[in-house]
C-alpha cells in the first residue's frame, strides 16, 4: 500500500473525488463508466482502500477495506466526505468505491447481525487507524461478548492501565470500526450510556437489539 504521512499537506486529491469531478451530465451513463473504471482499477491493484455504502436499519453505513482487512466503518451520523478524506489523508490517496471481497463479507455479516442471526463478527481487521493504548482498548472491547457490557474503568484495566479511564473513553469515542468492534457495549460506571460516535440514540438501539436476542 502507498502510505501517506498523517500530517500530509491538505492539497491531496483522493481518487474517488477526482473521478466524480469529471462526471458528465448524463449520470446513468457516467455510473456505468465509473463502475467499469472502478472494477478495472481494483483488478489491476490500483486501489489501496476500497469502499461501499451499505443500507442498514441505522441508515447508510460506509465500509472501507484494505488488503489487510476492514479498516473503517462510517456510521450514518458521520459526514461521508470527511470519512473518505480521513482515509486518503492517513492511509492512501488511492481511495475508490470499488468491489472488494472483504467489504462484501462485512456487508453479509452486518445484515446477519441486524436480523438477529449473528452474535459475533468473523472479519479480518486492519488496525492502521489506531495505535498504542487506544488500539489496546479497542482490542479489549472487541472481546466483550454479545449482549454483555463493561464499564470504561473495566476496559481501561483490561487494557493494562486502570487509571487511564479518560484515555479509554477517547479511544472508544474515536473507534474507527464501530459495530464490529462493539464500543456500544461500554457504559459509564452505574450503567449510564456515555458517549458514542453514532450518537446515544444509536447506542441505545444497538444495546436493545442485543438484549432482545
Amino acid at each position: 500500500m502507498t502510505n501517506t504521512n498523517e500530517h500530509q499537506d491538505s492539497s491531496y486529491v483522493r481518487l474517488e473525488a477526482a473521478l466524480s469531478a469529471r462526471a458528465p451530465t448524463d449520470r446513468t451513463a457516467w455510473e456505468r463508466v465509473r463502475s467499469g473504471l472502478a472494477s478495472r482499477a481494483a483488478a489491476e491493484g490500483l486501489v489501496d482502500v476500497a469502499f461501499e455504502r451499505h443500507d442498514s436499519p441505522l441508515g447508510s453505513i460506509l465500509l472501507g477495506a484494505t488488503d489487510a482487512g476492514l479498516v473503517r466503518i462510517g456510521l450514518p451520523t458521520e459526514d461521508e466526505d470527511e470519512v473518505l478524506d480521513e482515509l486518503a489523508r492517513r492511509l492512501s490517496v488511492r481511495v475508490l468505491g470499488a468491489p472488494h471481497a472483504g467489504v462484501t463479507e462485512a456487508r453479509r455479516q452486518l445484515d446477519e447481525y441486524f436480523d438477529g442471526s449473528r452474535t459475533s463478527f468473523e472479519l479480518p481487521l486492519d488496525w492502521q487507524l489506531t495505535r498504542g493504548f487506544r488500539r489496546d482498548v479497542l482490542r479489549v472491547t472487541a472481546r466483550i461478548p454479545f449482549g454483555q457490557t463493561a464499564s470504561y474503568r473495566e476496559v481501561a484495566a483490561r487494557a493494562g492501565r486502570p487509571a487511564a479511564v479518560r484515555a479509554a473513553g477517547t479511544a472508544l469515542a474515536t473507534n474507527p470500526l464501530p459495530l464490529v468492534v462493539p464500543c456500544h457495549r461500554v457504559l459509564r460506571t452505574g450503567g449510564a450510556l456515555g458517549s458514542y460516535r453514532g450518537g446515544t440514540d444509536v447506542k441505545a438501539r444497538l444495546l436493545d437489539l442485543e438484549r432482545a436476542q
